[in-house]
């Protein structure tokens, strides 16, 4: 695994990257948002800016020692997964809804759930990537998956289930000493034992619904690339800002109902090219360079059609 590693980039960079992210998460938590309190709509904006920036910042250290390719293919895979990653904010608006979660305790129940996003996710990349290199086959397989989810995706959307009488919280609340009255605040409580408290069981249920989410993006990321270091730093870079976001956009959710058939049209998008990228390829002669900034392009344009015209309509009519 470390040879693998190794292979898409020096020790160093790795290093650097790892070390960034504790830094930013310890800042995070440990000094700007110590004490449990709702963050206001001024605060998430700055985080998010914050997030963008360094994400940009990042990718023009990959452009400037990678080349060119490498640094598109990064921001391509960064505007791939922030794309993919809004549409868990609606899913856990509904989550921390359904468990009546205060506001002031989500910022916290989110920063553990990405720290155990950063461990799954890597496992993910790392399995997916080893698949496609030792089965080439592989690539079709993750290319109609991509196709049939991103088709299923243009369906009408089927009324969603309660989230907190799912498979995942009825097994939890049999298996695991449960204290109900616990709270949001901590994982544990004491009483007669130790009892996990709905803090925990939200977590695992925000745990479950981005594995689920990455059973797609992390396919789509490695149809853009399959080095390592550009899908995992691009990959975490994107969730990093997801909680901040979170925050800025969920009060108003309603504004990109339409993203939806945008995401379906871009996960179709990808598995087609991830299917046919050979064929192109061979038939054409279109080098990878200009593949890499087409599919950019086509990205960034059915997000803005996607998007733009839900926050200009809301504003014609005087919306928050």
């Amino acid at each position: 695994m470390v040879e693998t590693l190794l292979q898409s980039a020096p020790a160093l960079a790795w290093v650097g990257f790892l070390l960034l992210v504790a830094l930013m998460l310890a800042l995070d938590l440990g000094v700007f948002n110590r004490n449990t309190h709702a963050p206001s709509l001024r605060e998430s904006a700055v985080w998010s800016c914050v997030w963008v920036a360094l994400s940009l910042a990042f990718n023009a250290v990959v452009w400037m020692s990678e080349g060119a390719q490498r640094g598109a293919e990064w921001f391509t895979g960064y505007v791939l997964e922030k794309s993919l990653s809004v549409d868990n904010l609606f899913v856990f608006v509904m989550v921390f809804r359904a468990f009546a979660v205060e506001l002031r305790h989500q910022h916290r129940i989110l920063y553990w759930g990405i720290l155990g996003a950063l461990v799954f996710r890597a496992a993910m990349i790392m399995g997916g990537a080893a698949l496609l290199n030792r089965f080439e086959w592989m690539m079709y397989v993750f290319g109609a998956f991509l196709v049939w989810t991103g088709l299923k995706m243009f369906s009408p959307e089927k009324k969603t289930g309660d989230p907190s009488s799912g498979a995942v919280v009825r097994v939890f609340r049999k298996l695991v000493p449960f204290d109900p009255e616990g709270g949001h605040l901590r994982p544990f409580s004491r009483k007669d034992r130790l009892r996990a408290t709905p803090m925990l069981l939200v977590l695992l249920v925000v745990e479950f619904t981005d594995l689920v989410f990455a059973v797609d993006s992390i396919p789509a990321v490695l149809a853009i690339t399959r080095d390592l270091f550009v899908v995992f730093t691009s990959n975490i870079f994107a969730i990093l800002g997801l909680r901040s976001l979170y925050f800025l956009l969920a009060g108003m959710m309603d504004r990109f109902r339409r993203l939806k058939t945008g995401l379906a049209v871009i996960l179709t998008f990808v598995g087609l090219k991830m299917c046919l990228a050979h064929w192109v390829k061979a038939s054409f002669g279109i080098p990878d360079g200009a593949a890499i900034v087409a599919s950019l392009a086509f990205i960034s344009a059915v997000l803005v059609v996607s998007v733009l015209p839900g926050l200009l309509s809301r504003r014609a009519v005087g919306g928050p």
